[in-house]
């Protein structure tokens, strides 16, 4: 996902990441998601069991070593054992996405510790329905989210808002598409910022209240609500969500930052 991610609260056990032991993952695959963003799929020696919404610590050692050291999110869902797939943007002037991008193929190794997290998590038997925003790479903790549903809850009534720059932008396009067409239950609504389709009918814009209160109607009501992007953009939809009469203890949010991911 993005980054770097804020530090999250203990886990449901207690655990935190200076408690977890540092471990080396195999670069199984690499999938380009769009012209920035690459999905790397990595086997790892000791996999633990998580919750859809936690993420792993990435740390990369320089021959004088120099350390750097982020965070991404789990983007496969729990059911997927022994691999867990880490989708990293490109930021051009960071210092871990760039070697992501330009320096790592398959079967190079990664230093990584995990699963971390614990408030922005979401399981089958927490129920819904749900509602899901992302802005750009946010999307990333969600499709966990959407996966596991998959996986484990169809029944659970899911609409998604997902904001991009443009068509081009759009992480797990094909996926999405594929999971909104199945007709169990899940709605995905995109919105444009920059660049829509041609003759696009639906959203062009950054998200507002108005959009809130369109996708909260079609969805019919929200037993949760999960926000995930930058910091901006989840300070707005969190207001919009208080707004349309959704209470903040049914919010969950992650945010993320301008610097390196």
């Amino acid at each position: 996902m993005q980054d770097p991610k804020r530090p999250g609260p203990e886990d449901r056990e207690g655990r935190q990441p200076e408690r977890l032991t540092w471990q080396v993952a195999t670069v199984e695959s690499i999938t380009v998601e769009t012209y920035r963003v690459k999905t790397f799929r990595l086997r790892l020696p000791s996999w633990k069991t998580f919750r859809s919404g936690m993420h792993y610590d990435v740390r990369l050692t320089a021959p004088d070593g120099y350390q750097a050291q982020r965070s991404y999110s789990i983007a496969t869902s729990p059911e997927t054992r022994d691999l867990i797939d880490l989708t990293v943007e490109k930021i051009e002037d960071g210092e871990v996405s760039p070697y992501f991008h330009d320096e790592l193929i398959v079967d190079d190794r990664i230093e990584l510790r995990g699963p971390i997290g614990g408030a922005f998590t979401w399981t089958a038997s927490m129920g819904g329905p749900l509602l899901l925003i992302a802005g750009g790479s946010g999307i990333v903790p969600l499709m966990s989210m959407l996966r596991h549903r998959e996986s484990a809850a169809r029944h659970v009534q899911t609409m998604l808002l997902y904001s991009s720059r443009s068509p081009d932008d759009v992480i797990y396009s094909g996926e999405l598409d594929a999971l909104a067409e199945a007709g169990n239950g899940l709605q995905v609504a995109h919105t444009f910022t920059r660049t829509a389709p041609e003759r696009w009918d639906g959203f062009a814009r950054r998200v507002d209240a108005r959009m809130i209160s369109d996708v909260f109607d079609r969805l019919g009501a929200v037993g949760r609500a999960y926000v995930c992007g930058p910091g901006g953009f989840v300070e707005t939809v969190a207001s919009a969500l208080v707004d349309a009469g959704i209470t903040p203890e049914r919010i969950h949010t992650e945010r993320f930052g301008p610097a390196d991911r």
